[in-house]
């Protein structure tokens, strides 16, 4: 949400009602990307990322073209040498991909995985230094038990 975007009159963030409670800046607020490595954001990632990773990525390998880049990161966010900024940014991207009802929605047939797949690389050119060797054979094993024709 950008600093100019005005929000519907049918929206009220959490905490703002028609006592006089800026909605706007409650929202500006809620939303602010400068918040996405708190550490109480990261762990809700991380909690989305463990409930809905694995399910979602089985169903969906063989569909998307980045699911080697999707499980790569998985598999970084989860290495202990990896920095702490890198994997707040990994679960983020990580969470966003589990989620269903995105910017465009999964459900939508060939272009519904397109804003997951663009999260995915813009988070591979900011941070992708931090991918290790290991991180993508690891991915490319787990594709191959997946389709073993492959």
């Amino acid at each position: 949400m950008s600093a100019d975007a005005k929000l519907s009159p049918d929206v009220n963030p959490k905490g703002s009602g028609p006592e006089g409670v800026d909605t706007e800046a409650n929202a500006r607020e809620v939303l602010d990307p400068a918040k996405a490595l708190v550490p109480a954001t990261v762990r809700v990632n991380e909690e989305r990322v463990a409930r809905g990773f694995w399910p979602k990525i089985r169903k969906v390998a063989a569909k998307v073209p980045f699911a080697a880049d999707a499980l790569s990161l998985w598999w970084c966010a989860k290495d202990p040498a990896t920095p702490t900024a890198a994997k707040g940014m990994m679960f983020a991207a990580l969470a966003y991909f589990v989620l269903p009802t995105d910017a465009i929605p999964d459900v939508l047939p060939a272009i519904g995985f397109t804003d997951d797949a663009a999260v995915i690389a813009a988070l591979l050119a900011v941070i992708g230094k931090n991918l290790k060797p290991q991180h993508r054979q690891e991915a490319q094993a787990f594709l191959a038990k997946l389709d073993p024709d492959a």
